[in-house]
């Protein structure tokens, strides 16, 4: 993953509260190979006629690369596919008041920003996306930007760190080698009887 510090989009309005991952991607789309891509499978049901013909929808009338969204965006089960779709559609963040806990932890893993905003702000960029306009991230400053106002952003600081580097938990994981392997030897030192005798 790359990571990012400073991000401008399109941005779209989805408000309503509780969009769950079932929503996010139908389970019945989830034994088609990742490799295919998932971002056709986003929000089907919204986005998709039972005829297959597109219907009326945020996301099918621009290319919008940020998602602003209820709150609790993400609850439900927890399948990481529900990020797959977003970030296979071309998503990179979603702002939204509160998220799933899971959906957000999976949406770290994979580079997609589950960005708390404030309600304040959140409203006033609720009142902004009136149709789709472009809205700036800034994660040094935790400030969201549009129509020349700012919204405060919040996100888990080690969350973010691992946003603005590109890692996931095994490159955050990696950050503490020498720990580990000191632990490791004065383990061994301290615990001999809890390794297996050698010739």
């Amino acid at each position: 993953m790359t990571g990012w510090t400073r991000y401008e989009g399109v941005a779209v309005l989805l408000p309503e509260e509780n969009i769950d991952t079932d929503r996010l991607i139908p389970a019945r789309f989830m034994s088609a190979p990742r490799s295919e891509g998932y971002g056709k499978f986003l929000l089907h049901d919204a986005r998709v006629s039972p005829e297959g013909n597109p219907q009326p929808h945020p996301l099918n009338d621009t290319e919008a690369t940020i998602l602003v969204a209820g709150r609790n965006f993400g609850c439900g089960s927890s399948r990481e596919a529900a990020v797959y779709a977003l970030v296979d559609f071309g998503v990179r963040a979603v702002l939204a008041p509160s998220f799933g806990d899971i959906f957000a932890g999976n949406a770290v893993n994979n580079g997609l920003l589950p960005g708390v905003v404030d309600e304040d702000g959140f409203s006033e960029l609720c009142d902004h996306l009136a149709g789709p306009r472009r809205v700036s991230i800034d994660l040094e400053t935790m400030a969201v930007r549009f129509g020349g106002r700012d919204a405060r952003l919040s996100l888990d600081p080690v969350w973010l760190t691992k946003i603005m580097r590109g890692w996931d938990d095994i490159d955050l994981t990696a950050q503490y080698r020498s720990e580990l392997a000191a632990f490791g030897e004065r383990r061994r030192a301290e615990n001999q009887w809890a390794w297996p005798m050698t010739r």
